[in-house]
């Protein structure tokens, strides 16, 4: 009996210890943002040469929130690295915080449906350490929408044909006149509706009327002539010239939706363009 007593006690102290030395762990820390503090969207027009948005802050509190970094991740969009911030957002309507966005997650029969998207950031409040948090972005978001659509719409045309800006230019007549050059990926007939001009330079097709062309199935490559002339003559255009060579051309594959690719000047032909247009604008350098 002595003997049962004494091993019941002994199982007692064993417990009791081993409570003691090990203490209950503190939970993991919220990913749920700091109170007030909120993110939307938005895009400038700089940011769309550079594949960059902003994530608007909004903190309604008086709580000084630090952002270390932060990241968009939505399966609509690769996902990047996180871009430093290392910033400290006050009281605000809107801080923007700039960062690069990944390539479109496309699909090579349709556009895809958007998917939903969140902003993950490292924070701190006050003292605590820093956390990672995840801030909800409302879905649909039209600014995300638009970036898929119009990346994916793209995608479908290129997956067909090459739309490139030809490798000779003259300036003749009072424009610079050059090609497009069309360059077949897939068997199908495309159809180059028109070529829009930018913020900087009108095009003017070499034959008039729709479509600018049209690709047989059978042709390989084809040459499609174009003129360019000044949009804008005032010294600021050319000083903010952001959006100058984003050249919008809408194409069709066989007869299908008519799709929106952005056309690039290669960068040795944006310097010839702008000293054309300087001098057709009497700025001459």
């Amino acid at each position: 009996m002595c003997l049962v007593k004494r091993f019941t006690v002994a199982l007692v102290m064993v417990a009791l210890l081993t409570g003691c030395g090990s203490p209950e762990q503190p939970s993991a820390p919220s990913d749920h943002p700091p109170p007030g503090v909120s993110v939307s969207l938005a895009q400038w027009r700089s940011d769309e040469p550079a594949h960059a948005l902003e994530v608007a802050v909004r903190n309604t509190s008086d709580t000084p929130v630090y952002f270390a970094d932060l990241q968009l991740v939505t399966a609509s969009f690769k996902t990047l690295p996180p871009q430093k911030a290392d910033s400290v957002i006050k009281r605000t309507e809107r801080t923007d915080l700039r960062i690069p966005f990944g390539p479109a997650v496309c699909t090579p029969q349709r556009l895809p449906d958007l998917r939903p998207a969140t902003v993950v950031a490292r924070v701190r409040t006050g003292s605590e350490p820093l956390r990672t948090v995840v801030f909800p972005v409302a879905h649909p978001d039209p600014l995300l929408a638009k970036l898929l659509r119009d990346e994916c719409s793209e995608f479908l045309v290129r997956q067909a044909v090459d739309i490139a800006f030809g490798q000779d230019w003259t300036e003749s007549g009072g424009a610079m006149r050059g090609s497009l050059v069309l360059t077949r990926r897939a068997p199908g007939t495309v159809t180059l509706e028109e070529m829009g001009g930018t913020t900087h330079y009108m095009v003017e097709p070499e034959h008039a009327g729709r479509p600018l062309a049209v690709m047989d199935a059978s042709v390989p490559t084809m040459r499609v002539p174009i003129a360019l002339t000044p949009a804008r003559c005032d010294a600021h255009a050319f000083a903010e010239a952001k959006k100058a060579f984003l050249f919008p051309v809408r194409a069709a594959i066989d007869g299908g939706q008519v799709r929106v690719v952005t056309v690039v000047p290669p960068e040795p032909l944006q310097g010839r363009l702008i000293q054309y247009a300087l001098r057709a604008c009497g700025l001459g350098r």
